[in-house]
Formats: structure tokens, C-alpha cells, sequence
């Protein structure tokens, strides 16, 4: 099995999913330091593109997480 074909068999994995969670996750936080700065300066613009990215976000945690369900992760916060 080459390396190729073993990191996309991690990519959809239960470890791989979590780690892209928390990937997201962490790319959460420039999103909100945006926001706060954005705020901070009246920047209208950059507010926006900081909502636009949260939703991107959001959507991207979604889609993770109904990933999650379908590898049929047990964990009870997920349903």
C-alpha cells in the first residue's frame, strides 16, 4: 500500500475526521480575533468577511460531524 493511498484512507478515518474538526476548530479563533478587530475598528468589510468565514466554518463542522455519524462513531454527543 503506498503513502498515497494510506493518507487518503486516513482522511476518512475516525482520526482523520476528528483531526479536521479540530483543524477547523483552531482556524475558528483567527476567525473570531478578525471579528473582534474588525469591531474594534468600525471595518464593515472585514466584519462581513469574518461572519462569511464563521459560516463557512460552521458548515465545514457540519459536514465533518455527519461524517463522523455515517464511519458510525458511537459517541453520545453525536446522536
Amino acid at each position: 500500500m503506498s503513502a498515497l493511498t494510506k493518507a487518503k484512507g486516513f482522511k476518512k478515518s475516525k482520526a482523520g475526521t476528528y483531526l479536521s474538526i479540530g483543524t477547523t476548530a483552531f482556524g475558528a479563533v483567527g476567525v473570531f480575533k478578525q471579528a473582534k478587530q474588525a469591531r474594534f475598528e468600525h471595518d464593515t468589510l472585514r466584519l462581513i468577511d469574518a461572519v462569511v468565514s464563521a459560516a463557512a466554518i460552521a458548515t465545514g463542522v457540519a459536514l465533518l460531524l455527519r461524517e463522523l455519524k455515517r464511519l458510525g462513531d458511537d459517541d453520545v454527543l453525536l446522536g
